[in-house]
């Protein structure tokens, strides 16, 4: 990683984002080894990568945790988080663009946007995260770079601003054409640069003359080029691409296309990394401090926090100020103060010992006990506090059970472990079996905890089988529910008396408001009675499950001048929204994944039948060659074990992915479970 010295402007942090197997991976190792970072490529399918470095990942040939790792390119610092592509690790990818300043969103050029390319996205679109495109595998059979870029068009919503012209196709691609510089560049046996051949002369200036227009309509300096000369100069089409690229606004991406495992348009990804992505002087100032100054007081956002063997490490951003060994800071959420012990460069799995830390880096420091992910670190004389990533609800859960009775506070402890180290997994106690049970984002997600529990704990665990979480909404609300608490036992009384109109709300949402006029519960009461209601919806009347998709309004109310109190209400707007819910007209609603599977041609009515019995509703099938790619909406707790059912219906060849859509309601008939 960078030193001090190094100026803020050369400085580039950025995330590799895609669907699984579309080569993100690939990519960053082939970034570290033309940078030199490192000096023997490792490969996926060998469990050689340098940031797939767990044996899970190596075992699997996926990425599961985020890991950064950094390197140098043309005077400039690139500080690089490999993020995962299985959708069940999206809670990785979200708090990874939490902190970067911009991505590269790496595409298959045979499928283009799949489901979790577009999953991914949306969440960049969410943070304003500027990214650039790079369409890979073009040297696949039935790669195309048009009808990838088309697909950029049309399911992300921007504008391409396609800056490459492909050399050859499939097996014979062996480069690209600049259309930015206007020349070739070629890998066949070796790098180098040279006039564009005569055979795509004329292809590579429309394409040039496409890509100005379409800039021209993006950018207000080349527009004005634009107009007077009906083209744009080099030095302002790159200009005008870097500033297209930091709005960040989805107007247009700058889309660049190569073979990551072949090596071929890995140099210009690089060049366009340096040219078009932010430096942290580019991202808007975090409220209350100048952008990016080391001279500000410290203030960072703790985004990744995993045990090693040398102990725990707390990944964290720096937005403003300078740390070093033996500061004091405040975790602003906690109120309490840590002591960072030592600040660490990491590269993957090694670590390099710093001094100290300033404004634009990423580091991870060891010392901080206590602090978790999303959790904001500052200088105690200068408390500030950072909006956290989104933590997603967990939708599966599995009952764990230590096989020996005298694990059982050690299996109680792993899980804690676990559960700080990962914040989409949650533990908890079922009240009514008294068993453990592991919520997750889905049934590779579980599986891999599990695992963990089993290799890094060392524990001999048993698993029940998976479980969705349902949800409870209204369907029909209650009007003018009066509701009186009133409890005397000789000590101070309590008084509240509350009307509350209950009514169906969005899917997902809860909103409370109040109508009540005259003082008739005052302001303090009414939040109480707010959070009163937010205790009510952590179970529902058909099952116990949480309540969502409810508006609860506070029409009316009464007090007392001597047994009125926030106790009083919370505990009335408690009871009265668990009354008004029994007296509702309840719906149970259950996950929902948008299922993509590609299947050969001969298998799709195989397919189609099995999606049928698991109560799929399909809404597209295209074709791609000699396969098929069929689009479906399917309850999630029919997907347990489709993997394995895939497999036999399609002899080995079918593949799928999931991506989470929502709830739906559980049709009659249907028992939950």
């Amino acid at each position: 990683m960078r030193t001090p010295l190094l100026p803020l402007s050369s400085v580039r942090n950025l995330g590799i984002l895609a669907h699984v197997d579309a080569g993100k991976t690939t990519v960053t190792e082939r970034f570290l080894f033309l940078t030199g970072a490192i000096h023997r490529l490792g490969e996926v399918h060998d469990g050689t990568t340098v940031t797939d470095f767990d044996p899970q990942e190596r075992d699997r040939g996926i990425t599961i945790s985020a890991a950064a790792v950094s390197c140098d390119w043309a005077g400039h610092r690139i500080n690089l988080i490999d993020t995962p592509g299985h959708v069940d690790f999206a809670d990785e990818v979200e708090r990874a663009l939490r902190v970067l300043d911009g991505a590269v969103a790496v595409f298959d050029a045979v499928a283009g946007v799949e489901p979790q390319s577009e999953s991914v996205w949306r969440q960049a679109d969410r943070y304003g995260v500027p990214r650039i495109a790079f369409v890979n595998k073009l040297d696949r059979a039935g790669a195309d770079l048009d009808t990838a870029v088309a697909s950029i068009r049309d399911r992300l919503g921007t504008v391409p601003l396609v800056v490459q012209l492909p050399v050859g196709r499939e097996s014979g691609f062996t480069g690209v054409v600049d259309l930015v510089r206007m020349r070739a560049l070629t890998w066949d046996g070796a790098y180098a640069q040279q006039p564009v051949p005569d055979g795509l002369l004329a292809e590579a200036r429309v394409r040039r003359a496409v890509l100005d227009e379409a800039v021209a309509g993006l950018d207000a300096k080349a527009l004005e080029e634009y107009v007077h000369d009906s083209a744009l100069s080099d030095e302002t089409l790159a200009a005008a691409l870097r500033a297209i690229t930091l709005g960040a606004d989805g107007g247009g991406v700058v889309v660049l296309c190569g073979a990551a495992y072949r090596n071929v348009g890995i140099e210009p990804l690089l060049d366009a990394v340096t040219a078009y992505l932010p430096s942290p002087l580019d991202v808007p100032p975090v409220p209350g401090r100048a952008a990016a100054d080391p001279a500000e007081p410290f203030a960072g956002l703790v985004f990744k926090v995993a045990a090693t063997p040398t102990g725990r490490l707390t990944y964290l951003r720096v937005y403003t100020g300078t740390i070093r060994k033996g500061d004091l800071v405040l975790d602003t959420g906690a109120g309490r103060t840590e002591r960072i012990g030592r600040i660490v460069r990491v590269q993957a799995d090694r670590h390099a010992e710093a001094e100290l830390a300033v404004a634009g880096d990423i580091v991870a420091v060891a010392g901080v006990k206590a602090a978790r992910s999303g959790a904001t670190l500052c200088a105690p004389d200068a408390p500030l506090l950072l909006e956290p990533p989104v933590v997603p609800d967990p939708v599966v859960s599995v009952a764990v059970e230590a096989v020996r009775g005298t694990d059982t506070g050690r299996l109680a402890d792993a899980l804690a472990r676990l559960t700080e180290e990962d914040p989409s997994l949650r533990a908890r106690t079922d009240p009514e079996t008294g068993q453990t049970l592991l919520s997750g984002m889905g049934e590779l997600h579980l599986e891999v905890a599990v695992e963990k529990l089993r290799r890094a704990h060392t524990l001999d665990v048993t698993v029940g089988r998976p479980r969705v979480s349902y949800r409870e909404t209204v369907v029909r609300g209650v009007s003018d529910l009066t509701f009186r608490h009133v409890k005397q036992d000789g000590g101070a009384g309590q008084f509240a008396q509350i009307v509350l109109d209950v009514l169906p709300y969005d899917a997902g949402h809860f909103t409370f408001e109040s109508t009540v006029t005259g003082g008739r519960v005052p302001r303090e009461f009414v939040r109480a009675v707010e959070s009163g209601c937010r205790d009510a919806l952590t179970a529902g009347p058909l099952g116990g499950h949480p309540v969502t998709g409810v508006r609860v309004v506070l029409t009316d109310g009464a007090t007392h001048a001597k047994d009125s109190s926030d106790l009083a209400f919370r505990t009335a707007g408690r009871l009265a929204l668990r009354e008004a819910l029994r007296s509702a007209a309840m719906a149970l609603l259950e996950p929902v994944a948008e299922v993509t599977v590609t299947v050969p041609e001969d298998a799709v009515g195989s397919v189609l039948g099995d999606l049928a019995a698991r109560r799929g509703r399909v809404s597209g099938s295209t074709v791609r060659g000699a396969t098929a790619v069929v689009t479906a909406t399917v309850p999630l707790a029919e997907l347990f074990g489709y993997a394995s059912r895939l497999r036999s219906r399609t002899q080995g060849r079918g593949t799928f992915t999931t991506r989470p859509t929502g709830y739906a309601p559980v049709p009659d008939g249907v028992k939950a479970g």
